[in-house]
């Protein structure tokens, strides 16, 4: 990695509308961090590069460890029906555990679908005015699932791939049933407490973020206008264990390097969350695989998320030895996500394996 290349590719997500990001990366070489934007509009400050923020989906990396150290210890059958442990809601049998974590359950979305021409698929007030207006309210767990469940299935399971923050919903319950605690008691003693994550909270329904961060912000359109809402404080119960953690830099790094490091799971269950399904655009189990030849700097393992006003990445090599994790705000300005931001990640990504294409 160099400094100069490092820093103009964090500058890059600025650049397209993004109004701050935090960047930490960590390799043989030693550690580098940087940030660029604004800590809050209308102030100076940039983002605090050891700031708390919202990790959005990177929280089904946390979830999937867990659930396969159960597996691990005989508590769990990764290929028996998630039904066995979750009777209340008469899940379909032919569901397995694997396929929650592979998103290969066929469970609809809580949060929503789009079918494949492109039409949408409402669920639970996840985007525009409509969760605007319902961004402090209070969901439980179980009327997650059933708000799911009482959809159509997408699909027959193990016949298809699609993403849902319900699966993890229901791999969370599924802890909680099989170790009578918590889910955020059994990340705690299992991963957080072990590897000292002293900054990664679960916040249940409480909408703040302790100590110092960076704001979000959503722009949005409503009634033919735009507008922008400082989204810091939002209740993140609606993404109950698919996007609801709380983190840093630092201990998103700590945490993937402990286990693409082999520290957390048997080496037998790394590899089946490494394994990806079909058509499944490179998930795994809680996890991403972005393969690259050796020219182009390697295969990266890898999991992305976002909730309304923030944005987390946490990229890592095989044997954990290369992390690079950050943290990107919304700010008010219209993020081209589907053109400009793969092209300023592709050159963030870059710099970080030395600048190597591909």
């Amino acid at each position: 990695m160099t400094d100069i290349a490092l820093t103009e590719a964090v500058q890059a997500f600025v650049d397209i509308g993004f109004a701050g990001i935090q960047v930490r990366v960590n390799d043989q070489r030693g550690e580098w961090t940087g940030s660029a934007g604004v800590r809050e509009l209308g102030g100076t400050a940039k983002p605090p590069t050891d700031g708390r923020f919202r990790i959005g989906s990177n929280t089904k990396t946390f979830v999937a460890t867990v659930v396969l150290q159960l597996v691990a210890e005989g508590r769990i059958g990764l290929d028996s029906p998630a039904a066995d442990h979750l009777p209340r809601f008469a899940l379909d049998r032919r569901i397995t555990v694997r396929m929650l974590l592979a998103h290969t359950s066929g469970v609809f979305n809580h949060t929503g679908e789009v079918d494949p021409d492109g039409t949408t698929v409402p669920g639970l007030p996840s985007i525009g005015q409509d969760w605007v207006d319902h961004r402090f309210r209070t969901y439980q767990p179980d009327e997650l699932v059933r708000f799911a469940l009482a959809r159509p299935a997408r699909f027959a399971p193990g016949t298809g791939w699609g993403y849902s923050n319900t699966n993890y919903a229901l791999a969370a319950l599924l802890i909680e049933q099989v170790t009578g605690r918590c889910y955020a008691e059994e990340l705690q003693r299992r991963i957080l407490r072990p590897l000292g994550l002293d900054s990664t909270m679960t916040p249940g329904a409480w909408p703040g973020i302790p100590g110092p961060h960076a704001h979000g912000y959503y722009r949005y359109q409503h009634a033919g206008q735009s507008r922008t809402v400082n989204v810091t404080r939002q209740n993140p119960s609606l993404l109950f264990a698919s996007g609801d953690l709380i983190s840093t830099t630092q201990d998103l790094h700590t945490f993937f390097a402990a286990l693409m490091s082999g520290r957390l799971l048997p080496a037998p269950l790394l590899a089946e969350m490494r394994r990806t399904a079909p058509d499944s655009n490179g998930f795994g189990l809680g996890l991403r695989v972005r393969e690259a030849s050796p020219d182009c700097g390697g295969t990266l393992f890898f999991h992305n998320g976002s909730t309304i006003g923030y944005g987390a990445l946490m990229y890592g090599t095989p044997d954990g030895s290369e992390t690079l994790t950050a943290s990107v705000t919304g700010g008010d300005a219209e993020v081209d996500l589907a053109t400009e931001f793969p092209k300023a990640l592709d050159r963030l990504l870059n710099a970080f394996r030395d600048g190597q294409p591909g």
